[in-house]
């Protein structure tokens, strides 16, 4: 954040029940003072913005965390500058040892003065919810894969044994219910499995019915049905890497959203010594492992699959030419790192970074003006 002379900077260590605030003049030289606690329930904060009233141009700030955006948007409807603090980005002294609410919102207070916070993006109302049920059909998704690995352990541990290649197929199915054990406590502990499993089935279906039925009124679907020309995205990938990343041309170039994602090297390098790891996998999590995913896609040869024939047909030129050109490059260079003795899920990795550039300009070119 840029410091401004004349602006009162404001920091706010938000808990669940409470505030405890703190204030910053624009000159270095000014005390940061403490304002005290204040009930964390919109009356109150409406209060403390009314007490900052005539006390020139004010700058709020706050960490985020599980509270949410409701603050954010009560100061800014209020008339007041606000940003939301990435909690991972906040410079802290080695030698503190003493921490409370109070001394959190005079440090956020001094470095939002300063300069020195990095503050996240903030989405709207309705690009919160539409994040909201991608984050439950994604955790409806692992419930399933945890359901499913322990009907798979159950049956592996008893000695049975599924002789064809492809799971949870019908076949498979009725292939579980055939199963039969001597003593009756290990049979309901598999029915009792295969229910959970079809719970966490359906739930999983309900909850992906509702994304298809609410992307269309979404102001990003345009985008969201671009990016499906992509080999290796469909349409959870789509909604899952809009709904996470929301704007893309906040990122000013796509070694930005790599790095975001944590799909660039790690580094630690020093004087004459430069040594490079991992990636970092720092950013977000959901949007790293989609991509990781698709990109396993790119193993095969270039060439459209008959359902991404019927998306393409609906997209404009200029999209086509960079799906193809997404899919051209990238299927070459996965083969040419494999022929170069890479591991292949080192190889999936780097094709997942480039996906991200190629996701980032068609993104970009497709969404609606700001």
């Amino acid at each position: 954040m840029r410091r401004t002379h004349g602006t009162l900077y404001v920091g706010i260590d938000v808990s669940k029940d409470k505030l405890a605030v703190a204030t910053a003049g624009g000159d270095r030289q000014d005390e940061v003072l403490s304002l005290g606690t204040f009930e964390n329930t919109p009356a109150s904060v409406d209060r403390l913005l009314k007490k900052l009233v005539g006390r020139g141009d004010v700058s709020v700030c706050y960490e985020a965390g599980p509270t949410g955006y409701g603050l954010y948007r009560q100061v800014r409807a209020f008339g007041f500058d606000c940003c939301v603090v990435a909690p991972s980005l906040i410079p802290v002294r080695a030698g503190e040892r003493v921490k409370t609410d109070r001394l959190d919102a005079m440090r956020l207070a001094r470095l939002l003065r300063a300069g020195e916070l990095t503050s996240v993006w903030v989405p709207d109302e309705t690009h919160e919810a539409m994040r909201d049920l991608v984050r439950a059909r994604e955790s409806a998704a692992e419930d399933q894969r945890h359901k499913r690995q322990l009907v798979s352990a159950f049956v592996l541990r008893h000695g049975r044994t599924y002789q064809r290649t492809k799971p949870w197929t019908m076949r498979y199915r009725r292939w579980l219910q055939s199963l039969s054990f001597d003593h009756p406590a290990h049979q309901i502990a598999l029915q009792e499995m295969l229910q959970a499993e079809r719970n966490a089935t359906e739930r999983l279906d309900r909850l992906t019915g509702h994304i298809e039925a609410l992307v269309p009124e979404w102001d990003l679907a345009p985008a969201v049905n671009a990016l499906q020309a992509l080999r290796g995205v469909a349409l959870i990938s789509a909604v899952t890497f809009m709904a996470e990343i929301g704007d893309v041309r906040r990122f000013e170039t796509p070694v930005k959203l790599m790095a975001y994602l944590g799909l660039v090297p790690s580094e630690y390098s020093t004087g004459k010594t430069t040594r490079r790891g991992g990636i970092t996998r720092a950013g977000n999590a959901r949007v790293r492992h989609k991509l990781i995913e698709g990109a396993w896609t790119y193993r095969l040869q270039a060439r459209p699959g008959e359902r991404k024939l019927y998306i393409l047909k609906e997209q404009s030129s200029e999209v086509q030419d960079i799906a193809w050109k997404a899919q051209s490059r990238l299927t070459t260079r996965y083969r040419k790192l494999i022929q170069r003795g890479k591991k292949s899920t080192v190889v999936t990795t780097a094709i997942a970074r480039e996906m991200a550039a190629f996701m980032w300009d068609i993104a970009r070119r497709t969404m609606p003006a700001r």
